[in-house]
């Protein structure tokens, strides 16, 4: 059985204004009268002719091989070592480094997934999730975060439904977003041991 809990956090960590109070602005601009377009002799074009183009600059898509490698990703368990048959917890978080908007397509509508030691969500079962293709998508700067709870067993399916709990040892707990085989696919791992 697995728990999973979606967590969001703004890109700016609760802060915001950046202590400028509402309409104020640094420099002067054009001067009264000035024609709007002018640089009223500062040599630098007025906000308003720059700021289509950059708006438009910024919200332009961003290609899906760069979105790709503009995610980061970071698995965190709460501890190294867990006994046999206990449920480990951990931490999945995506993050996008870019300060612009990025939609990372996903050939099925699962966006991301985790792995213990090579087997998708610690079971031997096939998954079929639909073909439909989906994108994970994120504004600037945005984290997402999950925690996920592994019930501590792997489901085996094969002759019999039976969840089987792991030999002692080490186990690579990975998460990865679900993009296309042979595509860059965004992923970090942690190492647990189970004794």
């Amino acid at each position: 059985m697995v728990d999973h809990q979606r967590t969001d956090s703004g890109r700016d960590g609760g802060r915001t204004g950046g202590g400028r109070p509402r309409g104020s602005s640094v420099g002067s601009g054009p001067g009264p009268g000035a024609a709007p377009g002018s640089n009223s002799g500062t040599g630098l074009e007025s906000a308003s002719d720059s700021r289509y183009s950059i708006t438009s600059l910024l919200s332009s898509p961003v290609p899906g091989p760069l979105a790709r490698r503009a995610i980061s990703v970071s698995v965190t368990s709460d501890r190294d070592v867990y006994a046999q048959d206990e449920a480990v917890s951990f931490t999945v978080a995506f993050r996008n480094r870019l300060p612009v908007s990025v939609a990372v397509p996903t050939p099925r509508r699962r966006r991301w997934d985790w792995s213990v030691d090579g087997e998708l969500e610690a079971s031997d079962e096939r998954r079929d999730f639909q073909s439909v293709p989906s994108t994970f998508r994120f504004s600037a700067g945005e984290r997402k975060e999950i925690r996920v709870t592994w019930n501590g067993r792997f489901e085996r399916t094969v002759d019999c439904h039976e969840y089987v709990v792991p030999e002692p040892g080490e186990y690579e707990i990975r998460a990865f977003v679900a993009t296309e085989d042979g595509r860059c696919q965004p992923s970090d791992s942690t190492l647990i041991c189970i004794r």
